[in-house]
């Protein structure tokens, strides 16, 4: 195969690609048909299928090489702090402001988690998780005498998953809680993260 036909052939499924993340975030995944994504890509509905088995290739070739996940981690890893506590509290802003920028990544996540069942998050994981290895190291060394011993990709997974359920709760009922509560909502997950919700003894 010639140089130029690989060239064209990528091309082409970048097209579908594109194509069909547009129709994913305005008409669902099942509200999008084989039909529209190749109507979008400006190719015959055969074409589609030289580059993808299914739709479900399709969608998951948008979770993974869209660069939606990448404008986040990159805030992520540029968190500072001269203690644990300044970093985290940098890194849960810095990745909250990231998810409020990017809309898209947040349908596509509900789409995943509605429609999937989060089946591809692994595989997601698995690509996002040695990007965000450099937040991980700054963490462990600025904690390293206070850190309890829980694996590295568990602490990434638990920081990850309680702030962005503190992001999509804040958008789901944020507004209906007590001021003084809304207030202090950001602080009480750091804190939360950083030292449990049980009482020293």
């Amino acid at each position: 195969m010639s140089e130029a036909s690989v060239s064209k052939g990528g091309r082409t499924r970048a097209e579908i690609v594109q194509a069909a993340y547009r129709l994913f975030l305005e008409l669902g995944y099942h509200g999008t048909s084989m039909r529209q994504i190749a109507q979008k890509a400006g190719i015959a509905l055969g074409g589609i299928y030289n580059h993808f088995a299914s739709k479900e290739d399709i969608f998951v070739a948008v979770l993974m090489e869209r660069p939606l996940y990448l404008d986040i981690i990159p805030a992520i890893n540029a968190a500072h702090g001269r203690t644990i506590e300044e970093l985290v509290r940098n890194a849960a802003a810095l990745m909250i402001r990231g998810l409020d920028e990017r809309p898209d990544f947040q349908n596509m996540m509900f789409i995943e988690l509605v429609e999937f069942k989060g089946q591809h998050i692994p595989q997601l994981f698995q690509i996002a998780y040695p990007q965000i290895i450099g937040f991980a190291q700054q963490l462990i060394q600025l904690g390293e005498e206070n850190l309890r011993p829980i694996p590295v990709p568990i602490v990434l997974r638990a920081f990850i998953g309680l702030f962005f359920s503190y992001f999509i709760t804040d958008r789901l009922i944020g507004t209906q809680m007590p001021p003084e509560l809304q207030a202090n909502a950001f602080d009480n997950f750091v804190d939360i993260f950083l030292h449990g919700i049980l009482a020293e003894n």
